[in-house]
């Protein structure tokens, strides 16, 4: 019987996956554990079982022992683990792919109304109590029919946020490192853009791209940065389910304010759960406290899957969705 540790609250369908066949430390309160809690509770784990919120480095690694085989991340982001660390150690870690794909996008596109059709603020203009009056210029917003939207970022939840507003009637073009899958691609009579011009025609631009550090070639760190913002069009609109930084949070405050983009929804930041405090004063920004892929159904599907992992590389199989192999 090996030994799981689980670093956060999970939800319980995975919790009795692992017990069922493996002893299982979990963390059961409400609050997180501290960076030092969780350095001693993975002493001697044969799995770890981790949320997004934990930084999955050597050090992590090493006080868990060599003996470890395993960390499944509950998340399809895995910015947060140290892959090279992982690697140098023979560590498998492990992602989510897959289960949150339409709970994303529909969170994109919720965003996406929001922000064009102005939903958020006239939610707080309504719970405001002041007197209203419907009237035909009253907050009026923007149709997404007919216009286009620029996916940066043509994966899963990309193609299913597309999907989205194929069915809105809008024009998909999109941006990434490699193509859109050829069939999806032609269902959605999606066209590959340059980043630099889709960013130029899209009237609604929505980023799924993975976090990938600084200091590499292929770095999304601040993609969406002032001369990006300033290449849309002033009419555009800048949405984020991905991951914070890969957004500068001070250019796009400074773009909403002065008006060089018209609005944006975010539902993650720079540095969670902070917030750049400028955008708390700007009523043509949507702010969700990273909502992704919170609904139960999809977060126990997360949590199951990351069980799997676990249990599958414990048992000398293969990880279901590797991020690293066993290389020793």
């Amino acid at each position: 019987m090996a030994r799981v540790v689980v670093t956060n609250r999970i939800p319980a369908s995975g919790l009795e996956l692992l017990r069922e066949q493996h002893e299982v430390i979990a963390w059961e309160q409400e609050q997180p554990p501290s960076r030092e809690q969780v350095l001693a509770a993975v002493a001697g784990a044969d799995a770890i079982v981790t949320l997004l919120t934990d930084r999955v480095d050597g050090e992590l690694l090493d006080a868990a022992g060599d003996q470890l085989l395993v960390v499944a991340n509950v998340a399809v982001g895995y910015d947060n683990l140290d892959v090279a660390a992982c690697e140098s150690r023979g560590v498998v870690a492990t992602n989510t792919p897959g289960v949150l794909t339409d709970t994303t996008a529909d969170t994109a596109f919720g965003l996406m109304l929001m922000a064009t059709r102005r939903f958020g603020e006239a939610e707080r203009e309504v719970r405001s109590g002041e007197p209203w009056r419907w009237g035909m210029f009253y907050l009026l917003g923007t149709s997404l029919q007919g216009k286009t939207l620029g996916i940066i970022g043509p994966g899963l939840i990309g193609i299913a946020t597309a999907r989205r507003a194929r069915a809105f009637g809008m024009e998909i073009v999109y941006s990434g490192r490699s193509p859109m899958d050829p069939a999806a691609e032609a269902e959605l009579s999606a066209t590959r853009l340059a980043t630099e011009e889709l960013l130029a025609r899209a009237d609604v631009v929505s980023v799924h791209c993975p976090l990938v550090p600084q200091g590499r070639p292929d770095s999304t760190y601040h993609l969406i940065d002032a001369a990006a913002l300033a290449a849309m069009k002033p009419t555009a609109y800048l949405v984020n389910t991905s991951r914070g930084p890969v957004v500068d949070e001070a250019s796009l405050a400074a773009a909403l304010r002065d008006g060089t983009i018209a609005g944006a929804g975010l539902d993650v930041y720079e540095d969670e759960p902070t917030i750049h405090p400028d955008l708390f004063d700007l009523e043509n920004v949507v702010l969700l406290p990273h909502l992704g892929s919170a609904t139960h159904e999809t977060r126990s599907a997360m949590a199951d899957l990351a069980a799997r992992n676990a249990l599958a590389v414990l048992s000398g199989q293969e990880a279901l969705s590797p991020v690293t192999r066993r290389t020793t």
